[in-house]
């Protein structure tokens, strides 16, 4: 049998054709996915930049046969999973892959991953825009097997600029309403869980919620919203854009303290910074949780 055997120049320039057609897909994945990134980040507080970054490195920029086939964009795997699957060999034959119905599935799936996993948990004490120090911990608590995976993504961020994307994080809260409000457009649609600095789980009320309503879609007894939340005995209807915790507020913050920039009441301030509000009430030695604090009062956290 001949051996083919290609004319320099031809081969280097099936070369730089292939590693130009690999940098364009970077380029249109990135283009494709920037904004979901950025949704993701806003409610997730997760790093644009190492989002598309693991997207790019773990679907082959969309192209592999679990992202096109699968909507599979992470390589998260079954672990936990009762949906749709899809067998691969990777580290072992066979290994069971989750499914989804679409991509975009995928990007609000690989959020609650690493939001609802422990061992990642104290990637959100990083800084938003310390990606290195991301990627790094990623690796670290098991993401990957690969022992060049920080490195990887590291170096993909720098190559495409995509820390670009994580100094939208600033973006106002106003902007973060509007997303929800175009997220949820339907009272049949569930919704957005949202989550705290601290890491309490919560979600914005919609015209027509009610707390049975919540309490029915998350499983939750009514006494429990109530606790959770440690509304005012006299609030009997929730209003559109309260907050409401879906999960106990903490009894600690990173913060010592904080002043307070507008009138209002240790109970709102409890529910504006997901802190139990007994446990202000004892720290702050303050008696009465209805009464309007004044503007520049400090607020004992821990």
């Amino acid at each position: 049998m001949k051996k083919l055997i290609l004319p320099f120049g031809l081969f280097f320039f099936l070369n730089v054709h292939a590693i130009e057609e690999f940098s364009n897909s970077k380029k249109e994945y990135v283009t494709t996915w920037s904004d979901i990134a950025v949704e993701q980040m806003m409610l997730y507080k997760i790093p644009a930049s190492i989002t598309l970054a693991q997207g790019i490195l773990e679907s082959g920029s969309g192209t592999s046969k679990l992202a096109s086939e699968g909507n599979n964009h992470f390589g998260i795997k079954c672990h936990g999973w009762t949906g749709k699957a899809m067998y691969l060999d990777d580290d072992e034959k066979g290994e069971c892959f989750r499914v989804y119905d679409s991509a975009k599935e995928s990007y609000e799936d690989h959020s609650k991953f690493l939001t609802d996993n422990k061992r990642y948990n104290t990637l959100f004490e990083l800084d938003i825009t310390d990606y290195s120090s991301w990627a790094t911990g990623l690796k670290s608590a098991g993401y990957a097997t690969n022992p060049k995976y920080a490195d990887q993504i590291i170096a993909l961020i720098e190559e495409m600029d995509l820390s670009t994307y994580d100094k939208q994080s600033g973006s106002s809260l106003a902007s973060l309403d509007v997303l929800i409000e175009d997220l949820e457009t339907s009272n049949n649609m569930k919704h957005t869980v949202l989550i705290k600095e601290n890491k309490v789980k919560y979600v914005i009320v919609r015209k027509g919620d009610t707390f049975y309503r919540l309490a029915k879609e998350f499983g939750i007894g009514l006494w429990q919203l109530y606790k959770y939340n440690d509304f005012d005995q006299d609030k009997d209807v929730l209003e559109v854009g309260d907050i409401v915790y879906i999960y106990p507020k903490r009894k600690w913050s990173k913060k010592k303290f904080v002043e307070t920039t507008s009138e209002l009441t240790l109970r709102e301030f409890s529910q504006q910074e997901a802190i139990n509000l007994k446990k202000l009430m004892k720290i702050n030695e303050i008696t009465n949780p209805d009464e309007k604090l004044v503007i520049g009062e400090k607020i004992i956290l821990r």
